[in-house]
């Protein structure tokens, strides 16, 4: 299986030990590598046509390469901390734009996500990351991780959303958020909910949606 560690914050290196060991990764996002490697685009950014066909309804992109080979590859993008998630027979939840590269043993598919999506600009759907091995997620600085409980539910900016595990439920809020709550925001807004019990990433820094100021 491929060994994933961070060289700092910024940079993920894979190492890879040959005989079929592969990992998939944010196309042109290998910076550098020792040894053989073998590069492959994939289509589509989840397996199968519903993963194929909802992302071009949606218009979300993930267009993603397989690695493969015997040495070790680096892979970065737009300097963005890395951070690194273990499952073991879990379900993540991750924006496309936040996922950088899983083991190739990992099922990597779409969910449906409702209004958070349309509020963002990317479409209905987002990526889900299943199975036992690694994924390196990215943020625009360190990303934060809340833990989510029956008496602690979690309010999220959707733009600051990064990725969710756990036994969680999504309910969504239109013409509030962080800002209009400050007097600061204009237009039509978001906020995600999540109750239950889980664990929720958040970055420090906000892309920009399609649902107003967020």
């Amino acid at each position: 299986m491929a060994q994933f560690r961070l060289d700092g914050t910024k940079v993920l290196a894979v190492t890879l030990e040959g005989g079929g060991d592969a990992v998939k990764a944010k196309n042109g996002s290998m910076v550098a590598y020792d040894g053989e490697m073998a590069f492959k685009k994939l289509s589509g950014g989840g397996e199968g046509v519903r993963g194929m066909v909802t992302r071009r309804l949606t218009g979300e992109q993930m267009t993603v390469m397989e690695v493969k080979g015997r040495g070790t590859c680096y892979f970065a993008d737009r300097a963005c901390d890395i951070n690194l998630v273990r499952l073991n027979g879990e379900k993540l939840h991750v924006e496309a734009s936040n996922l950088l590269c899983t083991d190739s043993g990992l099922r990597t598919g779409t969910s449906f996500t409702g209004l958070r999506g349309a509020s963002q600009g990317n479409g209905l759907f987002t990526t889900s990351v299943e199975g036992t091995g690694q994924a390196a997620l990215m943020s625009a600085g360190p990303a934060v991780l809340l833990r989510v409980t029956p008496q602690t539910p979690l309010q999220v900016d959707p733009g600051a959303y990064v990725a969710h595990q756990g036994d969680l439920r999504q309910s969504f809020q239109s013409g509030v958020n962080f800002r209009t709550l400050m007097g600061e925001g204009s237009g039509e807004a978001f906020q995600v909910r999540f109750e239950g019990t889980g664990l929720v990433y958040v970055q420090p820094s906000e892309r920009n949606t399609l649902g107003g100021d967020v």
